[in-house]
């Protein structure tokens, strides 16, 4: 995987929960591994928080980024999709 992939996958904690996307990659300058991923949180629709992760919190990297570690539901908000019911008439 090329780092340009892994930016903007999807961040799932241990429960499975949406908890952002990964916005930037911090790299050990001695080892050249992965120190660290930065999370783009997604409060509404007009503001944009972060959230550092440490590379010792995250279980496996694939489709998905699933952390081994819980993140509490008052540091992230999902955006609840509104549903909208449109009638047509026929006429």
């Amino acid at each position: 995987m090329q780092i340009k992939d892994f930016l903007g996958t999807i961040v799932l904690d241990k429960n499975a929960y949406d908890v952002g996307k990964v916005s930037n990659v911090e790299f050990d300058p001695a080892t050249g591994k992965m120190d660290e991923i930065t999370l783009t949180l997604q409060k509404n629709l007009f503001s944009k928080d972060e959230l550092v992760i440490s590379f010792d919190d995250i279980a496996t990297i694939g489709a998905y980024v699933i952390l081994n570690k819980e993140i509490p539901k008052e540091e992230v908000e999902e955006v609840d999709a509104e549903t909208v019911e449109v009638e047509i008439d026929d006429e």
